[in-house]
């Protein structure tokens, strides 16, 4: 089954982007995925097009209307997860990237002016997600980051499966640092260890090496990291963390 993504937009020209390119292109192409983008606007009720109205209890700004969204919502509902990218979401991780990448789709509510009401939030239980501490003009970047990270998990997407288990957040981990031809630049030599040929001796110092660049940039990660290795060693006394 194609897997599908849905957007709903007031800006559908914005769609696929860079989507339409590289990996996740090439897989729009091949049929992996379908990419619909929709104009909420054309749920609106009036001649104008109006889809967004100012807010009760004063302040700046616009408020995206409960009626034309749910209509925009109502349209396309077929079971697939819908969520509102939002500053004030939970903060996307890769393991809500697999998540989605293994269900059937999602549909993308992508907000505009101060956000939307809040009572289409609730009525149609949507799925609030940030991808960042950091407010942008629209949804639509942000959908264009989910899209992409769901994306290349599709099955035949990416050239090597080994790729997504070995990479950043996989394992809850940072990925190790990479190295390539040549063996000497400016004066700095690939580690040793990776000219060896020993693989177990590689899959040691990669091992370590990711575990120091999370301890040293994401102390969270590694906190986090410990903890459910703790929970592992709990769990089967055989494991120790």
């Amino acid at each position: 089954m194609t897997w599908r993504a849905t957007v709903l937009t007031l800006f559908p020209e914005m769609f696929p982007g860079p989507l339409g390119l590289s990996l996740a292109g090439r897989a729009l192409a091949r049929g992996d995925w379908s990419l619909e983008a929709r104009d909420i606007r054309a749920h609106a009720a009036d001649r104008h097009r109006t889809v967004d109205d100012t807010p009760f209890g004063g302040g700046a700004g616009m408020v995206m209307r409960p009626d034309v969204v749910d209509a925009a919502l109502d349209a396309c509902g077929d079971g697939r997860p819908a969520v509102y990218l939002t500053p004030r979401g939970r903060l996307l991780t890769q393991a809500m990237v697999r998540r989605f990448a293994a269900g059937p789709g999602v549909v993308l509510l992508c907000g505009r002016y101060e956000g939307v009401d809040q009572r289409v939030i609730e009525a149609r239980g949507l799925t609030e997600i940030s991808i960042g501490d950091y407010v942008l003009s629209g949804g639509e970047p942000a959908a264009l980051v989910l899209l992409d990270a769901c994306v290349r998990l599709l099955p035949g997407v990416m050239g090597a499966a080994a790729s997504a288990e070995e990479e950043s957040f996989a394992a809850g981990l940072l990925e190790y640092p990479h190295y390539t031809r040549p063996a000497e630049w400016q004066g700095r030599r690939v580690p040793d260890v990776l000219l060896s040929g020993h693989h177990a001796e590689v899959a040691a110092w990669r091992a370590a090496e990711a575990a120091r660049v999370t301890r040293e940039r994401r102390p969270d990660l590694w906190q986090a990291h410990l903890t459910a290795m703790q929970g592992t060693a709990i769990a089967d006394p055989a494991v120790t963390p």
